[in-house]
């Protein structure tokens, strides 16, 4: 028996399972936490992003320190740059979800930070995070330093064997 869409929205609002939903619509059309992630995900790949973020690593890469103590202007920047990305990915989000919210979102994500793992989280941390923004920095400084080979724009997948369309 098919169930309506409010009938699923009414028994699926349970913000303590692995379910964050967003109303899609006025009809009570929801989206899962997985669905939002994939959005984000497609949100990070793109150019604009990966600009924004480059022109900020560029920006500040040589303010920050590889040491234990931390200074008073790490914390400015990292209010900016939390600022700057939390407004682009609320915008973009919201041309996709109108009723986007980033404060759930963000709460779903700290209440879930110990099972999330993979590139996406890690961003997403670095923009709630002080420490992990910290060490984000640092990488790429380590990388514009030549301290850490980049070898971001050289991997190349090879297949280990050859086949021929007929044969095995």
């Amino acid at each position: 028996m098919a169930q309506n869409a409010g009938d699923f929205a009414a028994n699926s609002i349970d913000f303590d399972t692995e379910n964050l939903l967003i109303s899609r619509t006025s009809k009570d059309e929801d989206f899962s936490f997985d669905e939002v992630i994939g959005i984000i995900e497609d949100i990070l790949m793109e150019d604009e992003f990966q600009a924004l973020q480059q022109r900020y690593l560029e920006k500040y890469w040589q303010i920050f320190e590889p040491v234990e103590e931390n200074k008073l202007i790490y914390m400015d920047i990292f209010n900016e740059y939390n600022r700057e990305i939390e407004t682009y990915l609320e915008n973009s989000m919201k041309k996709v979800i109108p009723n986007f919210s980033m404060v759930t979102l963000l709460n779903q994500l700290n209440n879930r930070r110990s099972e999330l793992e993979g590139e996406i989280f890690e961003i997403l941390l670095a923009f709630t995070d002080f420490i992990a923004f910290k060490e984000m920095i640092l990488d790429y400084r380590a990388v514009k330093e030549g301290r850490v080979q980049d070898f971001s724009n050289s991997l190349f997948v090879t297949p280990m064997k050859s086949y021929d369309s007929g044969n095995n």
